[in-house]
This record gives structure tokens, sequence and C-alpha cells, in this order.
């Protein structure tokens, strides 16, 4: 894996780039079990796993859905519904796919800070705004969310449990409406603080020195891997 986070992140792209154009199982396997290889030599901490199985959870809805939806021939019956070929097929390509891209972003981009992602983005010429806006995001989500917990937590304390009815409903809109205030006034704090500090609209970084031959020849060996699996999936 290269050092330099700008190929890192360029490599990032191109590999889940390729495994989104997969169109067949086998080769979408081949590239699930080497990122899976790859996270496991990495070996990350137990709440990635976690927040993995979150993602497999969304994606076991696919084999809920598409086996009953896609048209094909039937390879069994449950009752009125009949389980498609193709449309097993299909959930199984899509949940390779997905696995696949979230290990390999968890191996290439894990370990890079928000800030640090940032100055890697403005030194690939992303837009300034686009940065700050991705920055900013990626380190206020979490008092965001804790936020919410809290506002959940205090409802609860009020009785409140959720039913089908208006008043669920209700409490929601306006549980909404006061993680947005919360969220808005937090913004003018943190502003208010930035201002306090010198800032002009500009982030101050240091220059990220220049890639080594190693990051060089890393990040050829994974963009061409991952134009190689694409040239095999075609064949």
């Amino acid at each position: 894996m290269p050092d330099d986070p700008r190929l890192r992140l360029v490599a990032a792209l191109v590999a889940v780039s390729a495994i989104s154009l997969l169109r067949t199982v086998p080769v979408a396997a081949a590239a699930f079990a080497l990122a899976a290889l790859a996270t496991a030599l990495r070996r990350p901490e137990p709440r990635f796993w976690r927040r993995l199985l979150h993602v497999e959870m969304f994606v076991l809805l696919l084999f809920v859905t598409l086996p009953f939806t896609v048209a094909g021939p039937a390879v069994a019956t449950l009752g009125p519904f009949t389980v498609s070929g193709a449309g097993l097929w299909r959930a199984t390509l899509v949940a390779l796919k997905v696995s696949a891209s979230v290990l390999l972003l968890r191996v290439l981009l894990g370990d890079l800070e928000p800030e640090r992602l940032g100055a890697v983005l403005r030194a690939l010429l992303v837009p300034e705004r686009l940065a700050h806006l991705f920055v900013m995001t990626a380190r206020y989500v979490a008092l965001i969310r804790d936020e919410a917990r809290r506002l959940m937590d205090a409802m609860r304390a009020r009785s409140f449990r959720p039913r089908s009815s208006r008043h669920t409903w209700r409490s929601y809109g306006n549980l909404l409406g006061m993680i947005l205030v919360r969220a808005l006034e937090r913004a003018e704090r943190v502003q208010e603080a930035m201002l306090c500090r010198g800032y002009a609209g500009r982030y101050r970084s240091l220059p990220l020195d220049a890639p080594q031959a190693r990051d060089w020849a890393c990040f050829a060996l994974l963009s061409g891997a991952a134009i190689l699996a694409v040239v095999i999936d075609r064949l």
C-alpha cells in the first residue's frame, strides 16, 4: 500500500470504480477475498467489524428483495412467491461488490484523519469549499449524533414510546427540527471560535512530501490489478 495519501486516495477511487464495473460473480468474489485478506493483515480495531456488520445487514436486504422481484427462471418456490436464479445471482454480485469496496476503503483510507484527508483533497485540486465542507462534516458529525442521542434519551425519560400514530410522527418531526436547530447553534459557535483564532477563509496545512518510488510502485500495482480485474471480467 502506498504511504503517500494522495496516491492512496486515487488508488481507492480507481479500485472502487473498477469493482463497480464487475459483471461476474467469480471475479467479484476474488476481489472480495483479496480485500478481506488485506483488511485482516491490517488488523483493524474491533469497532470496524461492528460497523461492517451494520453494512452487511443492509446487504442482506438484497437477498430478501431481488430474488423475488427480478424476472428469470425459478429455482425455488416459497408459498405464492418464486425465487429466481437471476435475482439470486444479482444479489450475490451486488453484495460482493459492496463488501469489497468497503473493505478496500478501510485498508486505503481508514487511518487518514479528516484534517489530513482535507489537505489531500486540496493537493488534488479539489475546490477548497468542497474540501472544507468534507472536513467540517467529518469532524462534527459525531457531535450531532451525540446531540440526537441526548434528545432521544430526554424523550424516553418523558415516557415516549414509538408507535404508528400521529403523535409519534409529530414527535419525530419535532426531534428532527431540534437537531437542526442544535446543529445550527453549534455551527455558529464553531465559526465564532474559528474567527477568534484568525480564520480568514482558508485552512493552513503543511505541504505534502513528494511521493517516493515505492509509493508509485504500489499505486501502479493496485491500479493495474483493478484494471486487470475488469479486463478478465469482460472475457
